[in-house]
């Protein structure tokens, strides 16, 4: 997987990259997800913000297998995501004013960047909380067979006096 050996510099010369990802290489999604086939498509591109700020544009596609929260099969999420980063330096003081400021994402780095760490996690953060399938069943519920009533054994004895 690519790094990038200069963030700032890569910002400031507006340089590109993009590729494809396995999603089995992408270990922290492991937990989430039904199985670990298929890619992800990955563009980073580089450029200065109108304050000659450096900035990252990272757009990712694809389709990630998420396991459903109630019967454990797969559910299909598309990645759509198209993010814009602000690259700060490592251990840089934002004010509170910056850091409140929901139209900005900051990027600490100290000059190193790794692409497939970035990629993770901008995933992880786009990632529903509870994946599910709008109807299904929980696992074993449909070859149960007829529930039994613990408590049907109290009913024959409603209404005898003691």
């Amino acid at each position: 997987m690519k790094r990038i050996n200069d963030a700032f510099a890569f910002a400031r010369d507006s340089r590109t990259i993009g590729g494809t990802l396995a999603v089995a290489e992408l270990e922290r999604l492991h937990d989430v997800l039904a199985d670990v086939s298929g890619e992800i498509s990955w563009h980073l591109e580089g450029f200065k913000g109108a304050h000659g700020e450096p900035l990252l544009r990272l757009t990712l596609g694809g389709t990630l297998p998420l396991a459903c929260q109630r019967c454990l099969g797969a559910v299909p999420f598309d990645l759509d995501i198209d993010n814009l980063l602000e690259i700060v330096p490592a251990g840089a003081e934002l004010s509170q004013d910056e850091l409140e400021d929901d139209s900005r994402d900051f990027l600490p780095v100290e000059r190193e960047l790794d692409v497939a760490a970035l990629v993770e996690d901008e995933i992880l953060l786009a990632l529903p909380v509870a994946p599910r399938h709008e109807k299904c069943s929980l696992p074993g519920a449909a070859d149960a067979g007829e529930r039994i009533n613990p408590f049907a054994a109290l009913s024959s004895l409603k209404g005898k006096p003691n």
